[in-house]
């Protein structure tokens, strides 16, 4: 079978999966466009896509599908049209619980850093304007024994709330969909996402991306905040409205952001970028080698596992 690997990977991933497969791996970091992408459907027996790779209606539209699974390297998958994918009979994967660990971790730094103000301060090291440490030099907010809002309690949602409640003793509140009566410590569950913004100091977003999720924090929620309350985004750029969080972050409406994740990815607008109360993050939540060659051993189990007509250990559709 052909696979198209549609980025380069780690050298022990690259090494595995072409022992399995006859492999081409694109050398490119730009994702798929959607011309692209049909390309590759009518050339392919199975696609290893990314994040922003355009699988998306149009393109199981212009000719011969040869591809029968696109086994997804990671856990979102909304660059991917999964109804389109059904309908032309692609199976679709993804890469659960490998990515837990790193992105949590991830979470925390940012939290940590925009409390802190991290950010701000190295920049002023840098600088050479530094005049020496004060008394009212750069103040931030404290974390240990405030409280923390996650907005989706499912398995990073839940790492993320566990790290900081036993490493910060921080209380927990937060928003799920579903009920949620598992946790292995204490949280309250809110029945809305403004109830969790209302009652939290930090508020962490790690829902999935899609369209049940589009613009999830708008202008209302980041009003319900507050001014002193910080937001985290470690899910995908387009759960908040950005316009409205830059509005926000300008006028004082809420006190800081932390973002690894942005609504036109790669693009940051300009006025963002621009503001000092915001971190800003190039999209790093796995960004561990051992993470990211896991991610592509769980993509290569699922490959394997198609080849040999087993059942996929990780379908979504």
């Amino acid at each position: 079978m052909k696979l198209l690997v549609t980025r380069r990977m780690t050298p022990a991933a690259e090494a595995a999966i072409s022992q399995r497969f006859e492999t081409t791996f694109r050398d490119s970091n730009t994702p798929l466009t959607e011309a692209e992408a049909a390309q590759a459907l009518a050339e392919y027996d199975l696609i290893l896509p990314t994040l922003g790779d355009g699988f998306r209606g149009d393109a199981f539209k212009q000719g011969t599908i040869r591809t029968r699974l696109l086994a997804n390297f990671g856990v979102g998958f909304n660059h991917i049209d999964i109804d389109a994918a059904k309908a032309a009979g692609i199976a679709v994967t993804n890469t659960p619980e490998v990515v837990t660990d790193s992105t949590a971790e991830l979470a925390v730094t940012l939290l940590l850093m925009t409390a802190r103000r991290a950010a701000e301060g190295e920049k002023l090291a840098r600088s050479g304007q530094w005049e020496g440490w004060h008394p009212t030099q750069m103040l931030g907010s404290q974390v240990s024994g405030r409280t923390l809002g996650i907005i989706g309690m499912g398995r990073i949602g839940r790492t993320i709330a566990k790290k900081l409640h036993h490493g910060f003793d921080m209380r927990v509140v937060f928003f799920n969909r579903s009920k949620v009566s598992s946790l292995d410590f204490r949280a309250r569950q809110l029945p809305s996402v403004a109830e969790v913004m209302q009652n939290a100091d930090f508020v962490v977003i790690a829902v999935p991306g899609g369209t049940s999720t589009h613009h999830l924090i708008d202008a209302a929620s980041l009003e319900a905040l507050g001014p002193d309350g910080i937001l985290i985004n470690i899910a995908r750029g387009d759960v908040i409205d950005e316009t409205a969080l830059i509005e926000a972050l300008s006028s004082g409406k809420i006190r800081a952001a932390g973002l690894d994740v942005y609504e036109h990815e790669p693009k940051i607008p300009p006025k963002l970028r621009a503001l000092d109360n915001v971190v800003l993050l190039p999209h790093l939540g796995t960004a561990v080698e051992q993470t990211r060659t896991e991610m592509a051993m769980r993509a290569l189990n699922n490959l394997s596992a198609f080849s040999s007509g087993d059942p996929l250990p990780d379908q979504v559709a």
